[in-house]
């Protein structure tokens, strides 16, 4: 019989570390590209997908989940067939608004 072990990452914050809470909550290669389509407006799951291109469909339901679960974005679903969902940034996600224009700026100096 295998058993399985849960490993939960833990992120312990003081003063001199708030750093910490804010990667552990944007890290990762698509989610800053996430957050950065949603600055636009609403967009819908396939929507993301045909956009950035090279993410895995798993790999997008995770991040867009864990993105929720953080308070970062809203996923909305409508009452149709067939179902329809928007995800659009919370008040928390727009608040990166700047970091994001920030980091894109950032980009274009130094990767040239």
């Amino acid at each position: 019989m295998l058993t399985e072990e849960i490993i939960e990452k833990k992120v312990e914050l003081d003063c001199d570390c708030s750093i910490l809470g804010s990667i552990s909550i944007i890290s990762g290669k698509w989610k800053p590209v996430i957050i950065w389509m949603l600055l636009s407006g609403p967009k819908r799951f396939g929507e993301l997908h045909k956009t950035i291109e090279g993410i895995a469909l798993k790999v997008l339901s995770r991040h867009l989940k864990e993105l929720e679960a953080d308070g970062i974005i809203n996923r909305k679903v409508y009452a149709e067939v067939p179902p329809k969902v928007e995800y659009t940034l919370t008040e928390k996600g727009m608040s990166l608004n700047d970091v994001m224009q920030l980091l894109a700026e950032w980009g274009k100096k130094n990767n040239s």
